[in-house]
């Protein structure tokens, strides 16, 4: 029955190595049935294999749909409300979720197969590619690893492949604290480290060296944060209220979390200043209006069919519409694919002064129209949002406002704030019926200058000349003033519309948020934000919170009338509404087009379960002793039950 009932755990992973998008490899068929014996002879054998695990967002298939990556946040919306934004609507799965470990057996197989091989020199190629090979595997190990740690926190250590056998896998069962956790991938990484060569490696298609370093600047400055804000609760282990005291096999755990936290922020600044060191940006010529911004640099590095010259690119995803490997991202940028930029976010945005808009003396125009609200503002918000007059490829003009009322759902724009950033320019592509060939960033040296920038300031409450000439460089580089003291002594947080201006439910210090804010508005659109949200607990606070898009009711509502003159917007009272009504709010608000049998209608309110994932159900059921829960070696997420459908117990 175990052997059945644990195919998540212990199912046998051969090597299936599919079509990818990487140089040559993309040549490569499918291969299946192999045996160690017939394979993990040749750099080639292994090559082959470690590039099937790269399971990054960018590598997910043909929409990738990236650009609205940070849909269910602050920063984005989508026409469907985040399930996790209120208290009833996300169930504990039924199934197995959280225990799946499928990849992760087929690296600790590969490392086992391949190690003795190195060391008695039975593999053909260079030793430099062969020991690389075997560094990649490490440093997918340990991505896999954060994910679960992202979405789980405390989780079980498995670095071997478990045999067939009831309690050898219950034991593989027993959860792990996350700061061991956290750690465990740092040592996966340090040895990916050791073993990666330098980049550029096949075109910046592959891990690198240095692409492990900014990972684990990434993992090490996420832990910190997270025990830093999370202190004092039950997603911290030992903290008051942590499921893992009730285990017998973790009596003996203790945690000095100060301790904890002071070391993993070090280890973030350590690792984030090799990268950022090494690593310049990417050049913007400024040219941020009309067709000229496909011939800018900064603009022209997201949506470019190779991103390899870039200099701040360390990884990317190469496609190939010859042998039908692309996506359709650029088709649905034209349109408003299901998403747009909050009020919230766009409020964020520095004017190129750097001061914040409500201040009297910042030269801010207004959102009245939307042809006025990104002047003078952050050149990433000039770049990277659409209005009418700007343009979708090298000969198209936006003319038209944003289709807000489109019943097409992937051409529906949700809030009337359209996302621009990583538009090709090429006219060919300007239909979602044609394969985009453009690339996908997967990792890019800015976020070691922000993590180092962060931990810094965090860990030591100071800025150095380090994180001050990071910083600067990010605020050159977007048009903005560099003189960043200026713009925290001119922030008010009150006036600030922004979740990230509270961690733990009390506001931040000036400093700490503006350092939230450039993250926030460096990564525009790249998928960053929930996580982010998590770590610095930073939705405690939300209590009926309304998402809100661009300011329809002031004047932009005379844009949507048909030929006769007559609007197109339908607001509540009526029967069937297309619009929030202006009774509301000026500004468009998703969530209050209906009222009738719609759940957010009111608004976000937070519920403190949802900052980790809830394990399913047959988890608990398969590690326990006849069906007995209260045996099962699986302990919930705080404030979740182990019980199936169920929903958070505070």
């Amino acid at each position: 029955m175990m052997k059945k009932i644990y195919r998540n755990i212990i199912a046998a992973t051969l090597i299936v190595v599919g079509l990818v998008g990487c140089n040559d490899f993309l040549d490569r068929e499918p291969l299946s049935n192999i045996t160690p014996q017939q394979y993990f002879n040749t750099e080639a054998d292994l090559a082959a294999y470690t590039i099937n695990y790269y399971s990054f967002p960018t590598h997910s298939g043909y929409s990738i749909g990236r650009f609205k990556a940070d849909n269910g946040t602050d920063n984005q919306a989508d026409r469907d409300a985040n399930r996790a934004w209120l208290k009833g609507q996300w169930h504990v799965p039924t199934g197995t979720d959280g225990y799946n470990f499928g990849n992760i057996r087929a690296l600790n197989y590969f490392i086992a197969e391949i190690t003795p091989k190195i060391e008695a020199g039975k593999i053909v190629g260079t030793a430099a590619n062969i020991n690389h090979y075997l560094g990649e595997a490490y440093f997918l190990r340990a991505y896999e690893y954060f994910t679960r740690l992202e979405a789980y926190g405390d989780y079980p250590i498995v670095k071997t492949v478990l045999p067939d056998n009831e309690d050898a896998l219950i034991e593989a069962s027993k959860r792990r604290p996350r700061n061991e956790v956290a750690r465990f991938i740092l040592e996966d990484l340090d040895k990916a480290i050791t073993l990666l060569k330098s980049g550029p490696v096949e075109n910046k298609n592959r891990i690198s060296k240095e692409v492990a370093q900014l990972f684990r600047s990434r993992v090490a400055l996420y832990e910190g944060t997270w025990l830093k804000y999370h202190k004092g609760t039950a997603h911290v282990p030992g903290g008051p209220g942590w499921p893992g005291a009730n285990m017998p096999y973790l009596s003996g755990f203790s945690i000095n979390i100060d301790s904890e936290i002071n070391y993993f922020l070090t280890e973030a600044m350590t690792s984030a200043k090799a990268v950022a060191d090494a690593f310049t940006l990417v050049t913007n010529n400024h040219n941020v209006t009309g067709a000229d911004v496909f011939s800018n640099p900064y603009f022209k590095m997201y949506g470019d069919n190779s991103q390899s010259g870039y200099s701040e690119v360390l990884l990317w995803r190469q496609y190939s519409a010859e042998k039908s490997v692309g996506h359709y991202t650029n088709g649905f940028l034209t349109g408003g694919g299901n998403s747009g930029y909050t009020r919230g976010f766009v409020d964020a945005f520095l004017m190129k002064n750097g001061l914040p808009i409500y201040d009297l003396g910042s030269g801010y125009q207004g959102d009245a129209d939307l042809t006025t609200v990104k002047n003078n503002r952050d050149e990433r918000l000039q770049l990277f949002m659409r209005v009418p007059g700007d343009y979708l490829a090298v000969n198209q003009q936006v003319n038209s406002y944003p289709d807000i009322i489109n019943s097409i759902v992937e051409r529906k724009s949700v809030t009337g704030y359209d996302v621009k950033k990583g538009l090709n320019g090429d006219p060919k592509y300007l239909t979602d019926a044609v394969l985009t060939e453009a690339g996908c960033i997967v990792f890019r040296a800015s976020e070691a200058y922000l993590n180092y920038i962060e931990a810094c300031y965090v860990k030591n409450n100071s800025i150095d000349a380090d994180a001050a000439r990071y910083w600067k460089a990010l605020r050159v580089r977007a048009g903005v003033s560099d003189n960043y003291q200026a713009t925290i002594a001119a922030t008010n947080l009150d006036k600030e519309n922004d979740w990230a201006v509270y961690s733990a439910g009390q506001k931040v210090d000036p400093t700490l948020y503006n350092i939230r804010r450039e993250r926030r508005c460096e990564f525009i659109a790249e998928g960053m934000r929930w996580e982010d949200l998590k770590r610095w607990r930073a939705m405690d606070q939300l209590n009926n919170y309304q998402i809100e898009g661009m300011n329809l009711w002031a004047s932009m509502y005379d844009k949507y009338k048909d030929n006769k003159g007559v609007s197109k917007l339908v607001a509540l009272p009526a029967a069937s509404p297309n619009i929030s009504s202006k009774n509301l709010s000026n500004y468009i608000r998703p969530y209050q087009i209906i009222q009738q049998n719609n759940l957010y209608y009111n608004g976000i309110t937070w519920t403190k379960a949802h900052y980790l994932s809830p394990i399913g159900f047959e988890n608990f059921l398969r590690t326990s002793k006849g069906g007995d829960l209260s045996t099962s070696v699986v302990y919930p997420n705080p404030y979740w039950p182990a019980q199936a459908d169920g929903i958070p117990t505070e």
